[in-house]
């Protein structure tokens, strides 16, 4: 069988994965705090015909001769370049100027991070996200607790929420903590907008806003998806080209196999 058939497959393939990933950033266009995905190929491993020969004597070197076999699925990476902010207005719209995550614990008290910052009070006054995740706060006379009689609330730059009670003090209900990690590309999605650590993401360092580039946590902004539609479109066309260009070799290869078997009649 010829090997540029096999070569086809592995275009495909990979174009194939390409296409849903670029389906996947163009349905998250709106989703905030999302991070798009790039493919990157590699080829695969070549045949070699003939090895190289270095010079002797009145001869000079040969290059090696090489067949390659197709190509393969280098890496999918998940580009964490920021969102532009959106205003909101609301108090609990959270967005993060800077590198760091929100910490978020579900119900088995496990620790999730996220760049979504679009956060609520329950009935308690607990400040959660859309799935009732508490956000993670230290400190403060009502640790990430609003409570129902208070008159007004807000969250400064530095993480620290305040708000002013029913007899008119202003209290602390403690300061938002971000995290960073030493390779965010290397953090898993989890799904709802959040991460989780990974053996090569490295650990979750717990830090205050404004620190050690964590960034400036915005309130009443939130960070839109960093995806663009126009470079989406693009690569769009380029991968449905190479998918069609990776069929074309699989049809003119069972076609060149077509008149091989017509030698006999």
């Amino acid at each position: 069988m010829l090997r540029s058939m096999y070569s086809g497959i592995s275009g495909l393939k990979n174009f194939q994965t390409k296409l849903d990933v670029i389906g996947n950033n163009i349905a998250n266009v709106n989703t905030y705090g999302f991070k798009k995905g790039r493919t990157v190929f590699k080829d695969l491993y070549s045949q070699t015909v003939a090895g190289a020969s270095g010079p002797a004597g009145a001869r000079g070197g040969v290059n090696p001769k090489q067949v390659g076999l197709g190509s393969q699925l280098a890496s999918i990476d998940t580009l964490h370049t920021a969102g532009s902010t959106q205003f909101t207005g609301n108090t609990f719209d959270l967005a993060i100027e800077g590198d760091g995550f929100f910490v978020v614990q579900d119900t088995a008290n496990k620790n999730l991070y996220t760049r979504a910052g679009n956060f609520y009070l329950d009935k308690d006054g607990t400040i959660v996200d859309g799935d009732g995740r508490k956000l993670v706060v230290s400190g403060g006379d009502t640790p990430g607790k609003i409570p129902n009689d208070a008159t007004s609330a807000s969250v400064g730059q530095d993480g620290n929420i305040s708000y002013v009670d029913k007899d008119g003090a202003l209290k602390s209900a403690g300061i938002i903590q971000l995290v960073k990690f030493n390779n965010p590309g290397g953090l898993q999605k989890v799904g709802g907008n959040m991460y989780d650590v990974t053996n090569n993401s490295g650990a979750a360092v717990q830090k205050a806003p404004l620190t050690d580039g964590t960034g400036a946590v915005k309130s009443g902004s939130l960070e839109m998806s960093n995806v663009d539609l126009s470079e989406e479109f693009t690569d769009m066309i380029v991968a449905q080209r190479g998918f069609q260009a990776n069929t074309r070799i699989i049809t003119t290869s069972d076609e060149i196999l077509q008149e091989l078997v017509n030698l006999k009649r």
